[in-house]
C-alpha cells in the first residue's frame, strides 16, 4: 500500500483502478504479492508503445519494491439495468419471512427498499442497545423523516413486523482514519464504509432473534485485519455469505483496498474484492448488508470479516482467465473497522445475546426508577430546551456521490417509481461522515399514542404574547403525594 501511494498519480493516469493482492496467472492466484492494475484492455506487450506499457515492478521509498500485475476490466460505460434475479430455495424462502426467527441473512426493508440483515450487534455506548447492522443505503431512506425498518416488509406493502429505527449510520470516511499510515497521498480520498445500526424496538420480541447464521451455523469472533500482517492472511482466503436473494454462496477474496476514481475525479477506496467460485456470482440484488465469513481453518468456526455493499455486475466485469468470459465481482466493507467506527460489538452466542439484553436493562433501570420517583402523575410543561431536543431535525447534509464502477445492487426498490439515489455527505464533513440519527420512538408505530398537540400549552403561549407583564401559573399536585414527599 505504501508503494502504491508513492506512485498513485502515475497509476491513476494509466488505469481504471488499483488494488493489493497476488499475481494472477491463468485465473489462479500465485504466492507473489503484487499491485493489481485494472485496465480496459489487456494485450501483448508486442502491440503497445513504450509509454503504454506498465512496469513489471514498482519501487517505493527506502528501496522496497513489489510486482505489478495487469488485470483486464471489461468496462460497460453507463450503468446498465441490474437484472432482478431471484433464487427460490428453502433457505432463501426462510430468510424472506418463512422462518419464525430473524438473524444474519434475513430480509429487512423500509418503505422503499429491501436488503439483508448483516449481524446482531450491541452498542458500546449510551444505553447499550441491542440491534442489528446492515448497509446505510439499505436502511436510510431520505424520503421519510424516521428511518424505520421492518421484517420482512413494511405493513403498507405486505406482512411484516416493526424492528426499529436507524440510530447511527455512516457512508464514507477519509482514508487517513481508515488505513492510518497506509493511506493514499491524494487529499480527497474516501473509503466506502456504508453501515447503519438499528436498535430493536422496545416491543420487539427478542426471543425471535437467532444468533447462528442459517446454512452456516455458529460463527467465531471478528477477523480483525492487520495491515502489517502477511498478505496471505487475507488474500486468497475462501469466504461464504448468506443473503436474502442468493442464499448461501462461496467465493475468494481476490484483492484488498481497491482504489478508483469516479467521473468527477474523486478518489475512493473499497476494502474487499470477492469473486464467486466456478464463475458463479457471489451476490445478487438484495444481498447488500450480508455478512462475509472467512471459512474456518483447522476446525475453527467461520469468522466474520466484512459485509457486502454492492458489486459491478451492471458496470463491468473482471477477465481473469484467457479463453473464459469475464466474471462478476463483489465489493465489501472491512467489518472490524466499521464496528469501531459505529462503536458496536458483534454478538456471536446466545449467552452473549442474553448478557447484552440484561446489560441494556440494567442501564435503563436507573432512568426508569428516577422517572417514577420524581415525576408527577399530571402532565408537565416541557422546557424550551427539551422541546427543541425532541424535535431536532435529522440534518443529514446530503450530496450525491457515485463511484466509478460501483453499483449498490443490494439496495432494491420495493415498487417501480422515480429513480432513487442514495446521497452522502462528503463535502459537508471532510474528515468523517458519521451520523447519529435521533429516534423519535422506541416502540412500534402502532403503539404510538402520544398526542400531537397540547391545547393548554397553546393557551399559555397566547397569554404570554398578549401581555408585557410577568405571568405566573400554579401547578396543583395531589396533596397526598406532597405529604408523602415531605415525610421522606
Amino acid at each position: 500500500m505504501t508503494i502504491r501511494a508513492f506512485h498513485s498519480k502515475k497509476l491513476r493516469r494509466f488505469s481504471l483502478g488499483t488494488a493489493i493482492g497476488f499475481r494472477i496467472r491463468r485465473g489462479v492466484l500465485t504466492g507473489i504479492p503484487a499491485i493489481l492494475v485494472f485496465v480496459a484492455r489487456k494485450v501483448h506487450r508486442q502491440w503497445l508503445s513504450h509509454v503504454q506499457c506498465l512496469p513489471a515492478y514498482l519501487e517505493g521509498p527506502g528501496g522496497v519494491w513489489c510486482d505489478v500485475d495487469v488485470v483486464e476490466f471489461s468496462y460497460y460505460g453507463a450503468p446498465a439495468a441490474t437484472p432482478n434475479e431471484q433464487l427460490y430455495t428453502e433457505l432463501v424462502d426462510g430468510l424472506r419471512g418463512s422462518d419464525p426467527c430473524i438473524g444474519s441473512g434475513s430480509q429487512v426493508a423500509n418503505q422503499e427498499t429491501y436488503g439483508t440483515l448483516g449481524a446482531i450487534v450491541k452498542s458500546r455506548t449510551g444505553n447499550r442497545q441491542v440491534g442489528f447492522l446492515t448497509n446505510r443505503h439499505v436502511a436510510v431512506d431520505l424520503d421519510y423523516p424516521n428511518q424505520k425498518m421492518f421484517h420482512p416488509l413494511p405493513p403498507s406493502l405486505g406482512p411484516g413486523v416493526y424492528l426499529g429505527a436507524v440510530e447511527r449510520a455512516t457512508s464514507f470516511i477519509t482514508d487517513e482514519l481508515w488505513y492510518g499510515i497506509f493511506a493514499g497521498t491524494n487529499p480527497e480520498t474516501f473509503v466506502r464504509a456504508d453501515g447503519a445500526f438499528i436498535p430493536f424496538a422496545e416491543d420487539f420480541n427478542m426471543n425471535n432473534v437467532n444468533i447462528t447464521v442459517k446454512g452456516v451455523g455458529e460463527v467465531g469472533d471478528v477477523h480483525v485485519i492487520d495491515l502489517q500482517a502477511p498478505i496471505n492472511s487475507l488474500i486468497g482466503r475462501q469466504v461464504v455469505k448468506v443473503g436474502r436473494s442468493s442464499g448461501l454462496t462461496t467465493g475468494t477474496i481476490m484483492a484488498y483496498a481497491l482504489e478508483y476514481n469516479d467521473e468527477k475525479g474523486i478518489c475512493f477506496f473499497t476494502d474487499f474484492l470477492v469473486v464467486g467460485e466456478n464463475q458463479q456470482t457471489f451476490d445478487l440484488e438484495g444481498d447488500s448488508g450480508s455478512l462475509i465469513l472467512l471459512t474456518g481453518q483447522d476446525c475453527e468456526k467461520p469468522r466474520p470479516v466484512g459485509i457486502i455493499w454492492g458489486g459491478t455486475a451492471n458496470r463491468g466485469r473482471l477477465k481473469l482467465k484467457v479463453g473464459q468470459p469475464p466474471e462478476n465481482w463483489t465489493s465489501g466493507v472491512d467489518l472490524g473497522r466499521l464496528l469501531d467506527l459505529l462503536e458496536l460489538d458483534l454478538i456471536t452466542t446466545n449467552e452473549g445475546l442474553q448478557a447484552a439484553i440484561q446489560d441494556q436493562r440494567n442501564v435503563l433501570a436507573p432512568g426508569i426508577d428516577s422517572t417514577v420517583g420524581d415525576s408527577s402523575p399530571l402532565d408537565q410543561v416541557p422546557s424550551k430546551e427539551k422541546i427543541e431536543e425532541n424535535f431536532e431535525p435529522l440534518n443529514l447534509n446530503i450530496q450525491q456521490v457515485t463511484g466509478e464502477g460501483e453499483s449498490q445492487q443490494g439496495h432494491t426498490p420495493l415498487f417501480i417509481g422515480p429513480e432513487f439515489h442514495i446521497e452522502d455527505a462528503v463535502e459537508a464533513t471532510p474528515n468523517v461522515e458519521h451520523q447519529f440519527i435521533p429516534s423519535f420512538s422506541g416502540r412500534s408505530p402502532m403503539h404510538d399514542n402520544t398526542p400531537q398537540e397540547n391545547p393548554e400549552l397553546e393557551n399559555l403561549s397566547a397569554l404570554r404574547s398578549d401581555s408585557d407583564e410577568p405571568c405566573f401559573s400554579l401547578h396543583l399536585g395531589e396533596p397526598e403525594l406532597k405529604r408523602r414527599k415531605q415525610s421522606d
